[in-house]
């Protein structure tokens, strides 16, 4: 960071508890990867290979080579996952990531039909060797809303008891499900009986692949908010929005973690 002399919101020192920022990668090159991650590593606290890219991407050694020099631990798409149950290859799953050095893994039960109590049962089995980011939420946005606010906060403390270190809040990488409406726009509502059922925030990480989901949460939950779904190359707009460096957060109250959560 540039030297000045503005007083900005404290940021937890990486290797960050809280205050992530969970970067998804689409399959970009390999050279603008490594390229993005000399740019922006000390504010990258994750690196997800969205969905099912990390079987077709040729240079996958060379992208997780270019993490690990730069302390950045990375994990597979849920959808992969969730390709591997549903094919019976649970274990074929748990010995890819150990071969790909992936201290996560995501559970996610976004498009298959898998029960809350057979996800947990996953979820415990692997909390036994990474740690575990657990998706809760739909792909499918009818099936989505059907989802109760009482049992999306069910599903979450469920995954946490199972052994998740996080619980991901599904909006999928276009911002057009879960949490979202089709139309991008948050449901509010949802988001608040999430936030005030008690579930520690800092535990939350909220799918937020828009400049506008990610302004929400940072004045709703603070600066140190958990997030997912991030471009690479939004990574430093983000951080700008974290320390009230850009416009929509320029007079926001400078609160961190879970302070302002009433």
């Amino acid at each position: 960071m540039a030297d000045h002399s503005l007083v900005l919101p404290d940021r937890q020192a990486k290797p960050r508890t809280r205050g992530l920022t969970m970067v998804i990668d689409n399959g970009m090159p390999a050279g603008l990867f490594e390229d993005v991650l000399d740019s922006y590593h000390e504010y990258v606290d994750l690196v997800k290979f969205g969905w099912g890219t990390s079987v077709v991407t040729r240079s996958i050694k060379r992208k997780t080579a270019a993490l690990n020099e730069r302390e950045v631990p990375f994990l597979l798409g849920g959808t992969l996952f969730e390709k591997h149950v549903q094919q019976g290859r649970f274990n074929e799953f748990r010995a890819l990531c150990h071969n790909l050095g992936c201290r996560y893994v995501e559970v996610s039960n976004g498009t298959i039909d898998l029960e809350p109590a057979a996800k947990a049962e996953l979820i415990g089995v692997l909390a036994g060797e990474f740690e575990v980011l657990a998706e809760v939420g739909f792909k499918d946005q009818p099936r989505s809303e059907l989802l109760s606010p009482s049992q999306w906060i069910e599903n979450i403390n469920s995954d946490l008891l199972a052994g998740a270190k996080y619980v991901v809040l599904e909006s999928r990488e276009s911002g057009s499900s879960g949490i979202c409406r089709p139309d991008g726009e948050l449901r509010y509502g949802l988001v608040e009986d999430i936030l005030r059922s008690g579930v520690d925030v800092n535990r939350l990480l909220f799918e937020a692949p828009t400049k506008s989901i990610q302004t929400y949460f940072v004045k709703r939950v603070g600066p140190e908010v958990n997030l997912g779904n991030i471009a690479a190359l939004d990574v430093l707009a983000l951080e700008t929005l974290r320390l009230g460096l850009r416009a929509d957060t320029l007079l926001d109250p400078m609160e961190t973690g879970d302070e302002n959560i009433p």
